[in-house]
């Protein structure tokens, strides 16, 4: 393949050449394929029941309520998104519910599975045919339908900590960049990774009952990101504003966030650091 491409760059006619390798890795690769394919189909049906949560608010008579749906876990994927896409592309097209990357990168489709806050693309489906799957959304969010519940509270305390490098005057290299040593940046790991999926906020008792008051273990694990970063000049400020009995103290370190994180972070770790640091003034 890289002689034919040499060849286009000189000008010479390899487009045939081209082709015909093209072709031979087609041939090779493909029975692979195939085989694949027909070890899938011939596995045997493995039947499995999963209650989803199904609420219309366009159907302002009709109750909140699980719906069973029976499907073979053999004919899709692995994971529960996978699931939740058959049920939608075969039985329940109007079945409602965020996903995008697939990856665990976007956070999109956080759930509760099985009585645990989770992303649907990690979760794997349990493969005992005798036992029942219950999907339900996040806990204690208001439902706009189905598994899509309101983020708008959510983002609205994200975006009040300003979640953003502030600085007090120029870049004195060029203007743009702010450069900080390896020790400062190692201080970000496992800050920095958070999806802002929520499945921590709403895993905690006191954002329950707070949500309206108590930032929560996602947004302050954010605040607590930028408080630390040795590239921002707002770090007192930022630990002020923080200083509150509930955006802050509502924490009592039950600790669910550090046990439902699909990033395996630990929330209730950055927030008792944030408490040190309000007493001391600097970012412990």
């Amino acid at each position: 393949m890289l002689q034919a491409l040499q060849g286009l760059k000189r000008g010479r006619a390899v487009i045939p050449r081209a082709a015909e390798i093209f072709s031979r890795v087609v041939s090779t690769s493909a029975p692979a394929e195939v085989a694949k394919v027909n070890a899938s189909a011939s596995k045997p049906a493995l039947m499995r029941e999963f209650q989803v949560y199904r609420w219309d608010p366009d159907n302002g008579t009709e109750k909140p309520t699980y719906k069973s749906y029976n499907i073979d876990i053999n004919s899709c994927g692995p994971m529960m998104l996978d699931v939740l896409f058959k049920i939608k592309d075969e039985q329940e097209s109007g079945l409602a519910f965020r996903r995008s990357c697939r990856e665990g990168i976007c956070g999109s489709c956080a759930m509760n599975i099985d009585g645990r806050n989770g992303l649907a693309c990690l979760t794997k489906v349990e493969r005992d045919p005798n036992t029942v799957s219950k999907v339900a959304p996040l806990p204690h969010m208001f439902v706009v339908k189905d598994l899509v519940v309101d983020m708008s509270n959510f983002y609205a305390q994200y975006k009040s900590i300003q979640p953003f490098l502030k600085k007090k005057e120029a870049s004195k290299i060029d203007g743009k960049e702010y450069h900080q040593t390896k020790e400062d940046r190692t201080k970000l790991d496992g800050l920095y990774e958070c999806i802002l999926c929520a499945c921590c906020s709403t895993a905690c008792p006191s954002y329950w009952w707070n949500e309206d008051k108590y930032l929560g273990p996602a947004v302050l694990l954010q605040a607590y990101r930028w408080i630390v970063d040795s590239r921002d000049d707002f770090t007192q400020e930022r630990i002020k504003q923080l200083d509150d009995a509930y955006k802050l103290y509502r924490c009592h370190t039950i600790m669910n966030c550090a046990k439902v994180c699909p990033k395996g972070l630990n929330p209730g770790k950055a927030i008792q650091k944030i408490k040190q640091s309000t007493h001391g003034g600097v970012p412990i």
